[in-house]
């Protein structure tokens, strides 16, 4: 299967633009599952509408059926696609008339939903916060109050070919050149030297067919988790105070090592997204790229390096290893009338979240549904995710309801131009930081 689609991928999302149990079967849930929570439905309506983006169907469907299974409520999944499900929930929770108990939010919408959603704190016990990464319970509180619970999460890892690193001429030469063993890099001085290493022209007719890496300048992600490898504590811009901080010194580290590595990536990084890099790795283009961990699980059976892909947690800068968390949060609208049952199945999805490991995406959120399959074939890709997703500066994005118009505006176009040659990218960052204040002063 050839993912096309960003929407697991913690993306930029482009828009054009609990008080007692109702049953015994959902108070034996919840206390299973150390999430507070429960009540009955105001309506007595034994069911559940939940909107959902395409992927997010195939993660939630086995935690549906097993609540309908085990509580007799019907769990219907509206399944719209990443800007319809943005549209819908917009328009509905404005209106306070929402046709949906529960929504599957991406983690950029949180703040902006926020006004809309019902506070769901007394589900965060201190069980369910040492079960879940650190960026993501930061993400979920929004003004002090947690309005989502991940269901979910995601970040870049390190992909690589083991037919090229494993290859006894390879590592010969690679040692010779470098003067240390070739193995998966950690750092961007390893990744750098990998990357020059295997661009080459592999069949002699004085053209480069292979390359080291990829330089993607149409998504914003990937160099934003460069920003926190350099240690930067705010990336784009600090939050809380409104400070913009994209000028400072860990970004224009960040930008000049990201676009460092274009003497050993393809032409047109000013148009590479995530479908194309993709692309390009599983055509046998690419020695390594820096990816969405899901992808693993998903590589195309035609992909001509299907059975010999590797992967490592995502490298580190200065300030060490570091992704960018792509979570996704389910959330209760705050005019919905049946608060509490939506609580209740919340609870279970949390309790149960190990069950969205089988599926074809294979993503989860809760630390114990990562290492509770770490060890199992065909899972390679979760220690990776676990050891990058629990990386002291693996920091979500900055919490403001601007971020995709600062996306779409600012930052894409930025590294559009920082990827032409002889790009300033001082200047480049100072124009950007200039944009940023008017978009959120």
């Amino acid at each position: 299967m050839k993912l096309r689609r960003n929407s697991v991928h913690g993306r930029r999302g482009r828009r054009v633009l609990a008080g007692a149990a109702a049953t015994v079967a959902a108070a034996l849930v919840l206390s299973g599952c150390g999430a507070g929570g429960g009540g009955s439905s105001a309506s007595g309506d034994d069911s559940l509408t939940i909107v959902v983006e395409g992927g997010g169907k195939l993660e939630l469907q086995p935690i549906a059926d097993l609540y309908e299974e085990e509580t007799g409520t019907k769990v219907t999944l509206v399944e719209l696609p990443y800007a319809g499900l943005y549209d819908r929930i917009s328009t509905e929770l404005q209106a306070g008339e929402p046709s949906f108990d529960i929504a599957a939010l991406d983690a950029i919408w949180l703040t902006a939903f926020a006004p809309g959603l019902a506070p769901i704190d007394d589900l965060y016990t201190d069980e369910v916060k040492s079960d879940l990464f650190g960026g993501l319970v930061t993400e979920a509180q929004v003004d002090g109050k947690f309005i989502g619970m991940p269901v979910w999460t995601n970040s870049e890892i390190l992909f690589y070919r083991t037919d090229l690193f494993e290859d006894p001429t390879n590592m010969s030469d690679f040692e010779a050149k470098y003067g240390y063993p070739l193995a998966p890099p950690t750092t961007w001085e390893q990744y750098r030297d990998a990357a020059e290493f295997f661009t080459r022209d592999t069949d002699g007719d004085g053209v480069v067919d292979l390359y080291g890496t990829d330089v993607k300048g149409a998504v914003e992600t990937e160099w934003l988790a460069t920003v926190s490898q350099a240690g930067e504590e705010h990336m784009v811009l600090d939050a809380e105070s409104g400070e913009v901080t994209i000028d400072d010194a860990a970004h224009k580290e960040a930008l000049d090592y990201y676009i460092s590595l274009l003497p050993y990536a393809p032409s047109g990084a000013a148009q590479l997204d995530w479908a194309g890099a993709q692309n390009l790795f599983y055509q046998g283009s690419l020695a390594m790229m820096r990816f969405w961990g899901h992808a693993y699980r998903a590589t195309p059976d035609d992909s001509t390096i299907k059975d010999d892909i590797g992967v490592a947690p995502m490298i580190g800068g200065s300030g060490g290893i570091a992704g960018v968390p792509g979570a996704w949060y389910l959330s209760v609208p705050v005019s919905g009338s049946k608060q509490e049952a939506a609580k209740e199945f919340i609870a279970f999805a949390y309790e149960h979240n190990d069950l969205s490991a089988d599926t074809s995406l294979g993503l989860v959120a809760r630390k114990s549904a990562f290492e509770s399959k770490a060890s199992e074939p065909g899972f390679e890709n979760f220690p990776a995710l676990l050891d990058t997703l629990e990386a002291p500066q693996t920091l979500p994005r900055p919490a403001t309801a601007q971020w995709q118009e600062i996306v779409d505006t600012v930052l894409v176009p930025m590294l559009q131009k920082a990827v032409e040659p002889g790009a300033d990218t001082a200047q480049l960052l100072s124009d950007a930081k200039s944009q940023l204040e008017a978009i959120v002063e």
